[in-house]
């Protein structure tokens, strides 16, 4: 289709409908910047030919139109040159884990998957559709975005409830030739990735020599451990409420059994806190708080990136007394472990060169990239770039496009 996705914040849609005390329950809300934002909608579709005259009408639309739908009824590969299926993405949720707000449903998901769409315009240059999905049930999402597949050159995967994340990713993979990536898990993953490798250089070590651990079973503590593994961590542990997942403990699902086979080398068992003794590396994507005493116990020189949202496990101030370096998800410290980072410039790489897949060495040329990209500038409070570094998304994008044409997933 001859369009784009834009923000509509012009004058008109600043303006369209002022809001009155009886629109908005409360009048903290009718003052609220936020509310003022998202009235209307942060985004539109605007047309990318003009259309000024009957000749412009009988070329966009009929009769013009039906020869490019027979070219391509006979050649369907002509999709990707002649609609905007090759630069488009859905980012599909069911509402299920949204933010640290939980499960609050399709509509209240919305202004999330809006939010999310305008940063893979503005920060990839690519086009996404958000599409809140009114069911929860794992195989009508499943048989839902394989019809609406068609229409897409790939899906991002959003605020989709772990378990069932991985079940629904998996078998979209499977049956889709189109990249399907969960962003809540590799997303996370990736820049974790990047500021950890940051943090080793720094202190003049490498990934193998580190022994991590992880507070977080759910989607991006379980991604997370995955994909440090794969990259080449020395050892990493993974603890959820109930303590370190490890092979002697009954009560685990399918998708941790599978973890306490991966991880944990050491085979601890216990707290938290007993795998945080003498180790060098605490990734935090659970929420609640870690004792002091336990930060202290970690090895010296060892790296804190307490990524929950609003409140870290470990307050920074707390964490600069033991860690050689400290990362948050908040804004409002130095080293931002932020997603958009990642997911626009992987899916940039990935529509360029037409991949039928995001492979997990895509996502490691990703993390490399983005790592490189703080060069000679590397510090302890500078392991990881800002979101608004311009060359975030063109390295990452590059990194990818080129790891894609290596692994032979690239069409073009």
């Amino acid at each position: 289709m001859a369009a784009e996705i834009v923000n509509p914040r012009s004058d008109e849609s600043k303006t369209h409908g002022a809001a009155s005390a009886n629109d908005i329950s409360g009048a903290d809300e009718l003052f609220d910047p936020a509310f003022a934002l998202h009235r209307g909608g942060k985004m539109a579709v605007q047309a990318t030919v003009p259309i000024r005259d009957k000749d412009d009408l009988s070329l966009a639309y009929t009769p013009g139109v039906a020869k490019v739908c027979s070219a391509i009824a006979e050649n369907p590969e002509l999709v990707h040159d002649y609609t905007w299926k090759s630069q488009v993405v859905a980012v599909v949720t069911d509402g299920t884990a949204v933010l640290g707000l939980g499960d609050i449903g399709p509509e209240a998901s919305l202004p999330v998957m809006e939010g999310k769409a305008i940063l893979f315009k503005q920060f990839g240059g690519v086009d996404a559709v958000p599409i809140a999905l009114a069911t929860t049930d794992t195989d009508e999402i499943i048989e839902t975005v394989v019809r609406l597949a068609p229409s897409f050159g790939g899906v991002n995967l959003e605020d989709i409830s772990a378990p069932r994340c991985f079940e629904i990713e998996r078998k979209l993979q499977e049956r889709l030739d189109i990249p399907v990536f969960h962003d809540d898990q590799h997303g996370t993953a990736v820049v974790t990735l990047a500021a950890l490798r940051n943090a080793a250089k720094l202190s003049g070590r490498t990934l193998g020599d580190l022994r991590g651990v992880i507070s977080g079973a759910g989607a991006a503590g379980v991604a997370i451990a995955k994909f440090l593994l794969e990259a080449g961590i020395g050892d990493v542990a993974v603890a959820d409420r109930k303590g370190i997942v490890s092979r002697d403990r009954d009560d685990l699902t399918d998708v941790k059994r599978e973890l306490a086979e991966l991880t944990n080398r050491a085979g601890l068992s216990g707290p938290l806190e007993t795998a945080l003794a003498g180790a060098d590396v605490f990734i935090g994507v659970s929420g609640g708080t870690v004792p002091e005493p336990a930060v202290a116990s970690m090895a010296p020189g060892a790296f804190v990136f307490a990524m929950a949202n609003p409140n870290p496990e470990v307050h920074p101030d707390i964490a600069h007394k033991y860690a050689a370096v400290v990362a948050t998800g908040r804004s409002d410290y130095p080293n931002q472990i932020n997603n958009v980072l990642a997911f626009p410039g992987i899916f940039a790489g990935a529509l360029q060169v037409r991949a039928s897949r995001i492979t997990e060495g895509m996502k490691i040329a990703a993390a490399n990239a983005l790592a490189d990209v703080v060069g000679d500038e590397l510090a302890a409070d500078y392991v990881i770039p800002s979101p608004f570094d311009e060359r975030v998304a063109p390295a990452v994008t590059a990194a990818v496009a080129a790891a894609a044409r290596a692994e032979g997933v690239a069409r073009r």
